[in-house]
């Protein structure tokens, strides 16, 4: 039975330990915020960080994670995630948790990347094409523009004419 520590809190999971992570986070534990995309490791959508640095939970056996600190995007506590809705950042939102959580642990390691940092290591796929935004976001939060304080930040239905909660 694998235990490892979650979002701050001790979990053991009763689950084969060849399970992938995703699946044991999102089946077992219900967190449904870390997505499927590939299964492969190469979209980025399951993006959760592991000890700190990012991490594939696709491919990604829970049994490699037993006594190792996970953190997921409903964990997460950064302010790229303002940035993210200054800028917009989601169309249709289905990448964006792991693209957050890729962002947060770039700006963990180095807080003043330059464009080709960013560029080298943002990855994920977005297949709505919003990388110019992800980039000024994550700018927001290092070297460019200041990055809001939460209650700066709108909620992300405001973006949309007309919308409410």
């Amino acid at each position: 039975m694998p235990t490892f520590t979650l979002n701050s809190k001790a979990v053991s999971v009763n689950v084969d330990p060849d399970t992938p992570l995703l699946w044991v986070l999102r089946e077992q534990l219900a967190l449904r915020g870390t997505k499927y995309g590939c299964g492969v490791g190469q979209c980025g959508a399951c993006t959760v960080h592991l000890d700190g640095r990012p991490t594939r939970s696709c491919i990604t056996a829970v049994s490699g994670v037993e006594g190792r600190a996970v953190t997921t995007i409903e964990g997460l506590d950064h302010p790229v995630q303002a940035a993210w809705v200054a800028e917009q950042v989601p169309q249709c939102g289905y990448c964006q948790s792991g693209q957050i959580m890729a962002a947060a642990a770039l700006l963990d390691q180095n807080p003043q990347p330059s464009e080709g940092e960013v560029a080298e290591w943002m990855t994920n796929l977005c297949r709505c094409a919003t990388y110019a935004r992800i980039k000024k976001a994550i700018r927001r939060c290092s070297n460019g523009l200041p990055c809001p304080a939460d209650d700066e930040a709108a909620p992300p239905w405001s973006a949309i004419p007309g919308s409410t909660p």
